[in-house]
């Protein structure tokens, strides 16, 4: 995946296609969506970006935003298909909880068991293939097509090229993203079902779920219809990114769709509705490596605690794409950003619709009013110490919301750290607004009480 630094580019044409049918979302939150995903569009020079939320359990709103072509240009809709590449990797996972159901392999069977030149003397799990933790070199750690990927590649000459190499790692030892063991686990199924994997993900995962868009990416580009890839070397001018040959996506990043697609999918994850309750333990649980360490990654999935929040992610990085899913299963909340550029991340347009659909943690919803109270230059005294009472005198609140109120509404906020020191619970708060970028510090006593909240403008 490539992530380049840019500045501030012309405002970008916005279009934006229907929301989605009955979206329980309210007015006002698809208009802070709007205007969110629209600055950040025209911030970065991204050609489109399109979106799916689900909220309460359902596909609650899904909009497009730019250009999905540039030449000629077309709008970007809620059906334009993206390469969504490494997110590709939960449904290769899926496919191979399908086949431990119907009792045909297991996750702990070893790798030689069904690919005998490969693993044999190495004693390696399909589960270590599919949470990074077998030690396979990865085939493709850069963050641009190589000159052996402009050349097709089989999946047996992938494997015996990168599989065959020495592990970078004992199996179960350590954590390193590879995609090389998402190649050898969709062989396997293939092996074991006897179809093509995208024929057995059809069948049992995209037509149960009504997935009806879902493509191959990997075989050819995206048709015209849909997003064409593009690029930029540095702040240069955007450029059509190169389609990488068919093969090497396979198992790993292969698939192209629309992100209601892939929230029909997220709906189903988090209800929990389509697998085994065992396959579902398997996607929530987090693999543990020999040590007793965390991996925080899952099978395809990264597994974290969003400050007491369970979260499952991932996201995807190709050439001319990148793409964003994060979910939130006990509030039954999902944000989906996909984008066909290579340069600015989606995951900043997620986290922009996150703060708009997911209700905040307690810490936060009252950092929040904090801050919004600074900017109309008023303060709950309630929640200070005396010491921060003293300190927010009335000349200090009108100086905040001088400053403060200049920024506009609030694009994103986010606690970036948590530290102590002197008795007190320190918090480091990121505040996106719509013209600024600002970092707050927070110090407060067990208590509840805040002895500070002092904010500052970040150098971007």
């Amino acid at each position: 995946m490539r992530i380049l630094s840019v500045t501030l580019a012309a405002a970008a044409v916005l279009a934006c296609a229907a929301p989605s049918r009955g979206a329980p979302l309210s007015a006002q939150q698809q208009a802070d969506i709007d205007a969110s995903v629209g600055e950040w569009l025209a911030k970065t020079g991204a050609p489109s970006v399109s979106i799916a939320v689900v909220s309460g359990g359902e596909l609650a709103y899904a909009k497009a935003y730019g250009s999905a072509r540039l030449s000629p240009k077309a709008p970007a809709t809620t059906t334009t298909r993206y390469a969504i590449d490494s997110i590709s990797k939960e449904f290769t996972a899926a496919a191979v909880l399908k086949l431990q159901e119907e009792g045909k392999l297991s996750l702990d069977d070893d790798l030689a068991r069904y690919l005998p030149d490969l693993a044999k003397p190495q004693g390696v799990t399909i589960r270590q293939a599919l949470s990074h933790t077998a030690g396979f070199r990865d085939y493709w750690p850069q963050d641009f097509v190589t000159a052996e990927m402009t050349r097709p590649a089989s999946i047996k000459a992938i494997i015996d090229e990168w599989g065959g190499r020495p592990l970078d790692f004992a199996p179960g030892s350590d954590w390193q993203y590879s995609n090389t063991g998402f190649v050898i686990a969709g062989a396997i199924v293939e092996k074991v079902s006897g179809q093509p994997l995208i024929s057995f993900l059809k069948a049992n995962v995209f037509e149960p779920l009504h997935m009806a868009g879902v493509v191959d990416a990997d075989q050819q580009a995206l048709p015209a219809g849909d997003a064409g890839a593009y690029t930029r070397w540095g702040d240069g001018p955007v450029r059509p990114a190169q389609k990488e040959a068919p093969g090497w996506l396979f198992g790993a990043a292969e698939l192209g769709m629309a992100p209601s697609d892939l929230a029909r999918w997220d709906v189903s994850l988090m209800a929990r509705s389509l697998l085994a309750q065992a396959s579902y333990d398997a996607y929530y649980t987090p693999v543990k490596l020999k040590d007793g360490k965390d991996s925080h990654y899952s099978l395809g999935l990264n597994v974290r605690d969003d400050h007491g929040r369970l979260q499952l992610s991932h996201d995807g990085g190709g050439s001319g794409f990148l793409s964003s899913n994060i979910m939130w299963p006990g509030q039954k909340t999902a944000v989906i950003a996909f984008t066909n550029n290579d340069w600015a991340s989606p995951d900043d347009v997620a986290a922009r619709v996150a703060f708009v659909v997911l209700p905040p943690t307690e810490v936060e919803a009252r950092a929040r009013a904090v801050f919004r109270g600074f900017q109309a230059g008023t303060l709950d005294r309630s929640l200070f110490t005396d010491n921060g009472n003293a300190y927010l005198s009335a000349s200090v609140l009108a100086d905040q919301k001088a400053g403060l109120a200049a920024y506009g509404p609030v694009r994103l906020f986010t606690l970036e750290s948590e530290f102590t020191r002197g008795g007190f619970k320190g918090r480091i708060w990121k505040i996106v607004t719509a013209k600024a970028v600002l970092s707050a510090v927070e110090r407060g006593y067990p208590d509840g009480k805040l002895e500070q909240f002092m904010i500052s403008r970040s150098v971007e």
